[in-house]
């Protein structure tokens, strides 16, 4: 028998659907329910509070394009049982029982579906369960946190009561009791959240160049790693809780940035709480058909639930370029918020506290006050100005950082520096010359991604070709692909190559599947099939690209995964270097990989 559900998953911090932990499942396509199915799954999760012992709460139910979002607040301690308990809740609501084909879940433990048995028998399985997974001290120490104003981050292995140098940790078998732990030094530090559809990253490590200059030693998270004091600690995608809580935990931090990415939020929620200041960069059409997300109104929401994180005192920090934000501000039920914006006139239209751009020159204004912080075309960031993206990336950072207390001197002394080296921002608008060669590259990865880089491209290309890689993540629909294909095709490049993204990245497709369909889309919009060769690796298909240069091109490459883009990065550094012209000779790329 087919599951009525395509995903249950444990929540473990503010979400979009409520402010504390619980349990969240997703109907399957193309499950029939009606109203009355979900008054009976509702009355269902009430009847298992009851017999679990568990408090009230939220129970929510999300309908959308494709079934429906159904989750319910439960014990941070009992989240395992929560996502069990769902499963058999929407099993009754329906008027079936599961097979007996143990299933996979997030706890790593296969198991039969305790849906299988009749609803008494089912009842008293789950009481059992959650007696067993029930951590008592770990609710008393969180409880006593509580009571010490002290936040308190637990997962499976750890609980760590205050943050960065003010925390202390402990081994979930190994918790100490309520009075044996020394609140005197523990406590929270000022955190920063970042979130938004583009130019996540890059804010974050500005900010914490910001926070450097300031003196303070910032820990950040984020798509590219951990880093502590401008040191990478530990490489991989760490935009979700795992990097949140290790930052957090990390004895050297006294100040936390945290890259917040959608996937996370809706996986597991929010860590951070009482952040001095939340970031949303801008919404844009990516990861439609994930959980339940279908529309821009939808994404917003979820970018939104940052707002949570933030003190009552903090600072929501938004674009007012973006109409999606501008739509949905109220709805975080936030009183102080701040706007950034190309113009300076649209940011300051909306709020006091505002970033954007007036006269070439770039302008923060803090309760009416203006600090001017600069040049904008002077930023090394801008690339003269015509990185448009960009600007808003610095008016978002700028505005954090006025939130975390720095000062516009300093502020505006990092912006006049940053991003003059390529180690300043990985991945992000890197730029090389070549001889007459010119090379950028991006992380670029969904349509608005890509078409503000190719308005860059548009600006610095003189007389010679364009040349682009064009690859995409595997978990997305096919309109997606061909909507990125798309934004590539206006560009009239001369050559295009075709690519993986290795790595985690195929996510449930085959190795060529998404380059194919990119192609043809490409071949639909009128580029030539001569123009579009296939080469499946990233660093192989950058080192082909530099292969057809010739004087006066400009190479696009947007590389995505970590090591095949660190190698290109080496490749071009050294080309650099050596003062490699177009048509010399190129070493093997095995010799910049791993």
């Amino acid at each position: 028998m087919n599951e009525p559900f395509e995903d249950s998953r444990r929540l473990t911090g503010a979400n979009l659907y409520f402010d504390r932990a619980g349990a969240a499942l997703e109907t399957a396509p193309g499950l029939v329910f009606d109203a009355k199915t979900l008054v009976r799954w509702r009355s269902n999760i009430a009847r298992l509070r009851d017999v679990l012992g568990w408090p009230e709460g939220a129970t929510v139910v999300r309908e959308h394009a494709t079934g429906a979002s159904l989750a319910y607040e439960a014990p941070i301690d009992q989240l395992y049982t929560a996502a069990e308990a769902n499963e058999w809740a929407l099993y009754a609501a329906l008027g079936q029982r599961a097979d007996d084909t143990p299933v996979n879940d997030d706890s790593e433990t296969p198991r039969a579906h305790i849906a299988h048995f009749d609803e008494d028998e089912a009842l008293r399985q789950l009481k059992a369960l959650a007696d067993a997974e029930a951590k008592p001290r770990v609710m008393d120490l969180i409880r006593a946190a509580q009571q010490h104003a002290v936040p308190a981050h637990v997962d499976d292995d750890a609980l760590s009561i205050g943050e960065g140098e003010h925390s202390q940790t402990w081994a979930i078998d190994a918790l100490p009791d309520a009075g044996e732990v020394p609140w005197s030094p523990l406590n929270a530090i000022p955190k920063a959240v970042i979130t938004g559809s583009n130019g996540k990253t890059t804010t974050v490590r500005l900010l914490a160049a910001m926070l450097g200059a300031h003196g303070q030693r910032a820990g950040y998270s984020s798509t590219d790693g951990l880093f502590i004091d401008g040191e990478r600690v530990e490489a991989g995608d760490y935009s979700g809780p795992v990097g949140a809580r290790t930052v957090l935990r990390d004895a050297r931090v006294q100040v936390a940035v945290l890259e917040t990415a959608r996937g996370g939020m809706l996986r597991r929620g929010l860590v951070a709480k009482d952040a001095r200041v939340a970031v949303v960069t801008n919404i844009s059409a990516d990861h439609f058909g994930e959980y339940g997300i279908h529309t821009l109104d939808h994404i917003a929401a979820v970018k939104l639930v940052v707002a949570k994180s933030l003190a009552p005192d903090g600072l929501l920090v938004l674009n007012a370029d973006d109409p999606q934000l501008v739509k949905h501000a109220a709805s975080t039920g936030k009183s102080r918020i701040a706007w950034f914006a190309f113009d300076l006139m649209d940011a300051v239209a909306r709020s006091s506290t505002a970033c954007g751009v007036r006269e070439g020159r770039l302008i923060l204004a803090i309760d009416g006050i203006e600090h001017d912080l600069g040049e904008v075309a002077a930023m090394p960031l801008t690339l003269g100005g015509s990185a448009r993206y960009n600007i808003a990336n610095i008016a978002a950072a700028s505005l954090a950082a006025q939130a975390l207390g720095i000062a516009p001197a300093t502020i505006a002394s990092v912006l006049k520096r940053f991003g003059a080296s390529n180690a300043d921002n990985p991945g992000r608008l890197q730029r090389w010359f070549l001889g007459d060669v010119q090379v950028l590259l991006d992380y670029a990865h969904n349509p608005d991604g890509l078409r503000g880089l190719l308005q860059v491209a548009e600006g610095l290309r003189s007389h010679g070709r364009l040349a682009l890689l064009l690859g995409h993540a595997g978990n997305r629909l096919e309109e997606d692909f061909r909507a990125l294909a798309a934004v590539a095709a206006e560009a009239r490049p001369d050559r295009v190559w075709l690519k993986d993204i290795g790595g985690d990245y195929l996510r449930g497709k085959t190795s060529g599947q998404v380059a194919s369909i990119i192609r043809d889309a490409l071949l639909d919009a009128g580029l030539d099939e001569d123009a579009l060769p296939l080469c499946l690796d990233e660093a192989e298909a950058s080192r082909q690209a530099l292969v057809w240069a010739r004087p006066g091109d400009l190479l696009v490459l947007p590389v995505h995964e970590p090591s095949r883009r660190d190698a290109v990065v080496a490749l071009l550094d050294r080309l650099q270097g050596e003062g490699w012209r177009a048509g010399d000779a190129l070493p093997d790329m095995a010799n910049h990989l791993d």
